[in-house]
Order: structure tokens, then sequence, then C-alpha cells
């Protein structure tokens, strides 16, 4: 990279990906408070505090309100949109009892079954949707 404008476009690319959040430093500055929020649950004493009382739990932490609202919602691609990172939020769903799989299925609005069974064949398949930017030009022709 030549220069700074070279580097933002770099990475402004990352956001033409379908239902991939790439993890930035922009993300995780954004993501800082949030993600140590998910990484006190990693305590006892701070579990039974949140779930005593979530509302007041996160009333502690400087989290913007949508932040909030994600949490309490758990909202996992909307805390992914507002920095999170998914192996902090893991904190948050191992907290509920939800396993990595039962939280990450929520968010490909499959069922639990489906969503294992979709990746022990391999994954997502590489065909298909490959650019948001594509398909909006693609739905504008």
């Amino acid at each position: 990279m030549s220069n700074a404008s070279d580097i933002h476009a770099y990475l402004a690319e990352f956001d033409d990906i379908p239902g991939t959040r790439v993890y930035t430093a922009r993300r995780a500055r954004q993501g800082y408070h949030l993600n140590q929020f998910a990484m006190s649950l990693m305590k006892p004493e701070n579990r039974a505090r949140w779930k005593a009382d979530e509302a007041g739990y996160l009333a502690d932490w400087p989290l913007s309100d949508d932040q909030k609202a994600a949490v309490l919602a758990r909202d996992y691609n909307r805390l992914l949109d507002l920095g999170g990172n998914i192996y902090f939020m893991a904190k948050l769903f191992s907290t509920d009892g939800l396993s990595f799989v039962q939280a990450v299925s929520t968010m490909t609005g499959m069922s639990v079954e489906d969503y294992q069974a979709m990746m022990i064949a391999g994954g997502r398949s590489p065909e298909g949707l490959r650019s948001l930017a594509d398909a909006a030009a693609r739905k504008d022709a």
C-alpha cells in the first residue's frame, strides 16, 4: 500500500462480502467496551450479577444504546456489526447455556441441525452471492 487512501480502499472491500463481518481495527475500537463486557462474564461473580440484573450490569459499561439493546436482545449479528468479536460474544452465549453451534445457527436463520449438517458437509457453497455491490447492480438492472 502506497498511501492511506489505498489502505482505506482495501479495508472497504471487506464490507462487500455478503454475510461476513471482517474484524478490522475499526471494529476493534468500536467494540472495545462491548468485548470487555463479554470477557467480564468469565468470572463467576460477574455471571451471577449479570444473571440477576442484566440491564443493571450493562449500566456499569460505557456501551452505546445500540450495543446495550443488541446485548439484551441477544442479536449476535447486530453485535458483530457494532464491533463485537464472535470469540468474545461466546462468553455471553455460554453464560446463557448455549453452545457455539446453537448460537451461531441463530445468526444464519437455520436450525441447529441444518447448520451443523451444512458445516459438516464443508460449509456454505462458494457458488452464489459473492459481492453485495454486484447484487445491488443486478437488482438495479
